[in-house]
């Protein structure tokens, strides 16, 4: 049997702290940056405002700043979303998390996205940072997920990630193993939407995921120290 401090460690390494609701105010982003700090996750995904102070706050932790780029909706121009990259990454991100444009990929224009995600590529590379692409499966057919997969594995991200958390539907295991199972092994895939449990992170962690964004971390660890 796994260790209750290794089972506790490995379970906060896969959690990407999600501080994202419009209605957090500062103190509330501040008081989740030093959380998730002291509980060891893995990454604090923050709104875009906040990255300077959040990367201070967790300088030396292990713990990596992260932030959005086109988000919620993805519908800015590939020009825009490699600003807000830029931005981030001077501003002390070492991790994004960028939507694509669901808008191109339901009109079959995967060109597009394909150039918007090189975009947002070229300014994460030289940064030694590391890119996440939300593919928001909630509006999205199988073909469209397999395109995508297709296309994030020649390009070679970090990360496939299911969902927002802001559309109308979040992660499935169901879509969890179909991104699995079509990305090269060098990419990773994070689940993200509705996942409040330690049941939910453990399924999708089965299926092979690498990361799982949650805004209900506290809940989720206080769990797993709980449990037998």
């Amino acid at each position: 049997m796994e260790p209750r401090d290794a089972a506790r460690l490995r379970v906060a390494k896969l959690l990407d702290h999600a501080l994202l609701k419009p209605t957090l105010t500062e103190a509330e982003l501040w008081q989740g940056c030093e959380f998730a700090r002291a509980h060891e996750v893995a990454s604090v995904c923050i709104v875009p405002f906040a990255v300077r102070r959040c990367a201070e706050l967790l300088a030396g932790s292990g713990v990596q700043p992260s932030t959005t780029v086109g988000f919620p909706h993805g519908a800015g121009t590939w020009q825009s979303k490699a600003h807000e990259a830029r931005e981030g990454l001077e501003h002390g991100a070492t991790e994004l998390d960028m939507v694509v444009n669901i808008n191109q990929v339901l009109s079959g224009n995967y060109a597009a996205v394909r150039q918007e995600i090189e975009a947002v590529l070229s300014e994460v590379r030289p940064a030694n940072a590391r890119l996440k692409v939300i593919f928001e499966n909630c509006y999205l057919e199988r073909q469209h997920k397999l395109q995508l997969s297709e296309i994030c594995s020649e390009l070679s991200v970090d990360w496939v990630k299911t969902s927002t958390g802001f559309g109308s539907g979040g992660a499935t295991l169901e879509d969890a193993l179909l991104m699995r199972a079509h990305t090269s092994a060098t990419v990773g895939v994070k689940a993200s939407g509705g996942i409040r449990t330690l049941a939910q992170v453990l399924a999708f962690e089965a299926l092979g995921c690498s990361r799982v964004g949650t805004t209900a971390t506290a809940s989720i660890l206080n769990e797993l120290d709980q449990s037998p």
